[in-house]
């Protein structure tokens, strides 16, 4: 489970929402802003499509597994 991802996101309406997403903006080094911005929608596509998964530019539980996986890689904490 990934807790911090509330729901399927595809326009944050929430603090909370607008949280995880800075969490994915910051995992693909994007500036995190916490808006689905074309940037973020384009990354989360390339990610998409280069783990196999559905590609929405929608930050959902499989691709929010995937960055949580690419966290601790891209954030030093490995």
């Amino acid at each position: 489970m990934i807790t911090w991802l509330p729901r399927d996101i595809i326009t944050p309406v929430s603090d909370v929402e607008h949280e995880a997403v800075r969490v994915a903006q910051r995992a693909l080094r994007l500036e995190p802003t916490g808006n689905m911005d074309e940037p973020t929608r384009a990354s989360l596509r390339g990610l998409q499509r280069f783990y196999g998964l559905a590609v929405s530019g929608c930050l959902d539980t499989p691709t929010a597994q995937r960055v949580d996986a690419l966290r601790p890689y891209i954030l030093g904490d490995a």
